[in-house]
């Protein structure tokens, strides 16, 4: 068992929620389904309490802990993209899958979490050595809700804006 689990906080679905983020990138998997031992304010006896998964290698907990908290931006999940084709189908997963689009990569699932799906090329350009490269990345990037890493390159070339 991990000395530090993250543990993410669900209305009754935490279980859909762990099997479809681990559809979502290599080495992911649901460990284990820990099951209610008896009636609670969350949900009846035999339903699942936790669900035990690893996402990208890394552990995490999703807990039925009923209406009482929810997710808010303070905290998110960001995905490093290594191309447009796996920004696209991230992007298109999550908000495919009753979530929200916000802007500058960020959007929500279903259940209210937050994600950056960030290419790589998009951080490598707005920390380009040179500043007006940066700052012209930096300006297309704030206009985009998924971002388009060739629309991007082209403004911290220095081509036009297209509005």
């Amino acid at each position: 068992m991990e000395k530090i689990t993250p543990v993410l906080w669900y209305d009754m679905a935490a279980e859909e929620a762990a099997v479809f983020y681990t559809t979502l990138l290599p080495d992911s998997r649901v460990d284990r389904v820990i099951r209610a031992p008896s009636d609670n304010p969350s949900g009846a006896e035999g339903s699942p309490l936790v669900v035990d998964f690893t996402l990208a290698g890394r552990k995490y907990a999703a807990l039925n802990g009923g209406p009482l908290f929810k997710p808010n931006e303070s905290v998110s999940f960001q995905i490093l993209t290594d191309d447009q084709a796996e920004t696209d189908r991230l992007w298109d997963a999550i908000t495919g899958n009753g979530g929200v689009e916000s802007m500058c990569g960020w959007c929500k699932d279903r259940w209210g979490f937050s994600w950056q799906i960030t290419p790589r090329r998009l951080i490598d350009l707005i920390t380009d050595a040179d500043p007006d490269r940066a700052r012209r990345a930096s300006q297309a990037m704030l206009k985009m809700r998924r971002i388009d890493i060739a629309t991007i390159e082209a403004a911290a070339d220095g081509a036009p804006s297209v509005a």
